[in-house]
């Protein structure tokens, strides 16, 4: 583990699923990178099942979304998610960011020749929550990860400055009335706090 980074260990999906609900609300940004297995065996074996030379059917149930459970709790949080798709995938990986309240979806499929797992390489495309794709070539790994986290960060600058942009508008009208409020007081240094009062009504 690299010097600055806290490793949780976890060994089953309800394990991470304690484990981020335990850190989630003390996060700013949460990318839910693992590959989760969606179903789990409903009895464990306590020793070898030996052969017996016939059939046999194992009965699964849903583990816990672990994604899905964040979206619903999240408040600051910037949440990404993603979408390993191998059919309908842009449609899928919509559905995905509504469905489980993300604010960007990663998505890649397995139809792309070096994408995907035990490759060094992947082909993504980020989609946003207002729904804007924007998609990358064929990549290292490593370079992948400086793309996701620089969509994050271009969409959180495009946030601040929609939010300055905002403000500024909001608050232009009670700023000009306060410096017209204090230049009347200026000019007139025979006000007493009564005529101030009156002012100010």
């Amino acid at each position: 583990t690299a010097s600055g980074i806290r490793r949780i260990d976890v060994t089953s999906a309800d394990e991470m699923y304690q484990a981020v609900h335990k850190h989630f609300p003390q996060m700013d940004i949460a990318i839910f990178a693992a590959a989760v297995a969606d179903y789990k065996p409903i009895e464990v074996a306590p020793q070898k099942i030996k052969k017996t030379g016939g059939n046999m059917n194992i009965t699964l149930q849903p583990t816990p979304d672990i994604l899905a459970s964040a979206g619903k709790i999240k408040e600051k949080q910037f949440l990404v998610g993603f979408a390993l798709e191998t059919d309908n995938e842009l449609a899928n990986a919509h559905d995905k960011l509504k469905r489980k309240n993300l604010d960007m979806v990663v998505l890649n499929s397995l139809k792309d020749e070096g994408a995907g797992f035990r490759k060094d390489t992947n082909k993504i495309t980020v989609i946003h929550k207002n729904e804007q794709c924007v998609p990358f070539k064929m990549k290292n790994k490593d370079a992948v990860a400086k793309d996701i986290f620089t969509e994050k960060l271009k969409k959180t600058n495009e946030t601040q400055i929609q939010f300055i942009q905002e403000t500024a508008h909001e608050i232009q009208n009670p700023i000009q009335s306060i410096l017209g409020l204090a230049e009347v007081i200026l000019s007139n240094k025979n006000l007493d706090v009564g005529h101030i009062d009156d002012l100010i009504k």
